[in-house]
């Protein structure tokens, strides 16, 4: 029996019918897409399997298709950096195929080619947790190139583990753009019937060609298929690790909705031209971290400031806090040049460090207090000012100034739990 081919698998007294797929689970793995799209795994050694029907030999490749050139329709390029959302199934071979040129990106996706004119290509193909600063500034200058080309609007696939500090560090380093810039990711692969992707990567291009100039990340704004939320890029977080709404705006409403049927409805202020040329600025620090207080914590900062980093971001509780047992480290951490940023670990809201004594005496010692900026934005932001900005004075003010949309003078009432 050969990948591809339809079999039979019994166990005890259940049986299993659909098709042998390739699997890096083991040797002794026998992997089968069931008719219903889902997966299942067996051992060979508890089961036994025959052959039900031949399929034709494997193939790494997607058929072509023709692509017809319509003036009417904008140019849209869609690049891509890995992830679920630009793979096809291949339902006779079980294969999942990453999606990436026009043509496969059309025959994963028929709707688009009424859409857009569709191009592109694989930037990179990486799983999102191993990305890289390296892989920013590629991503950056990918994006810029296109751009330069004449295209009407730029799509980028993304993995979701990372892709919120992805559309922050984008925001950095591109500026003042001509054309809107929607990063996409999808919680289901295309190959689960609950598949996520094919209706984000629609909605994506839609807003790809609307007259909003940021970077904005688009995916599902609920459980079903009636719209996407579009998200600024820096003001949005991964909050659920498997629901297709999975990303929510932060001390924000989104941007838009995108209907199902192409309609775009904007629901908050955006940046509708550019105020000059557009910035490509890929330049940043390598050594900044990011700690998590915690009661009892101690020695974490002190691991950053012994390697030498330049500066790191302190996400404290409540209104901007950290415990007694860090207080000696930050204050060797200020002494020896770092430059030591607080966030929030309740997500929602504002820092405030001179309500409480311990947050005042921090401030005193040199934290600086970040307003209501996302821990990972806030990363990304002290990644790209250290490049920038080697006065402290200056990197201060940078850091507690709004920038690209990444932070407020004060927090709105309906921006907390907003859903829809």
């Amino acid at each position: 029996m050969e990948v591809g081919d339809r079999i039979r698998v019994r166990k005890g007294d259940n049986v299993y019918e659909g098709i042998l797929m390739p699997t890096d689970a083991g040797k002794g793995i026998v992997s089968l897409k069931l008719d219903n799209g889902y997966n299942f795994g067996f051992n060979k050694e508890n089961v036994s399997m025959e052959l039900v029907e031949a399929g034709r030999p494997f193939s790494a490749t997607m058929p072509k298709v023709d692509i017809e050139y319509k003036d009417e329709l904008p140019d849209v390029a869609v690049i891509g950096t890995g992830g679920t959302v630009a793979s096809k199934i291949d339902y006779q071979t079980g294969a999942v195929y990453p999606a990436f040129s026009p043509e496969e990106l059309l025959m994963l996706v028929p709707e688009l080619s009424d859409l857009a004119n569709i191009s592109g290509r694989e930037a990179l193909s990486i799983v999102s947790e191993d990305i890289t600063l390296k892989d920013w500034q590629d991503i950056a200058k990918t994006i810029y190139g296109y751009i330069e080309d004449g295209h009407d609007g730029v799509v980028v696939t993304h993995g979701t583990d990372t892709l919120h500090y992805t559309t922050s560090m984008m925001s950095f380093m591109l500026r003042e753009l001509p054309v809107p810039v929607v990063f996409v990711g999808a919680q289901r692969s295309s190959d689960r019937p609950s598949s996520d992707a094919a209706f984000n990567l629609i909605s994506s291009v839609n807003f790809s060609s609307s007259d909003c100039k940021e970077i904005v990340l688009c995916m599902h704004a609920d459980m079903n298929d009636e719209f996407c939320h579009v998200h600024r890029g820096t003001r949005v977080r991964k909050f659920h690790t498997s629901r297709r709404d999975a990303f929510t705006s932060i001390n924000s409403r989104p941007i838009a909705r995108v209907y199902g049927e192409g309609a775009i409805e904007f629901i908050s202020s955006y940046k509708d031209e550019s105020s000059g040329d557009m910035v490509l600025d890929t330049d940043v620090e390598e050594k900044v971290g990011i700690i998590k207080t915690y009661p009892e914590c101690r020695d974490m900062l002190s691991c950053l400031i012994d390697k030498g980093y330049r500066g790191a971001i302190i996400e404290g509780t409540g209104l901007g806090h950290a415990p007694l047992s860090m207080h000696d480290e930050i204050s060797r951490g200020i002494e020896e040049g770092m430059f030591l940023g607080m966030t929030s670990q309740c997500v929602h809201g504002m820092v405030n460090m001179n309500v409480y004594r311990g947050g005042r005496v921090l401030k005193e010692k040199g934290v600086v207090p970040l307003g209501d900026m996302i821990t990972e934005t806030a990363w990304c932001k002290l990644c790209f000012g250290l490049a920038h900005y080697h006065d402290h004075s200056e990197l201060k003010g940078f850091m507690t100034s709004n920038f690209v949309g990444e932070m407020t003078s004060r927090s709105q009432a309906d921006e907390y739990n907003y859903c829809r």
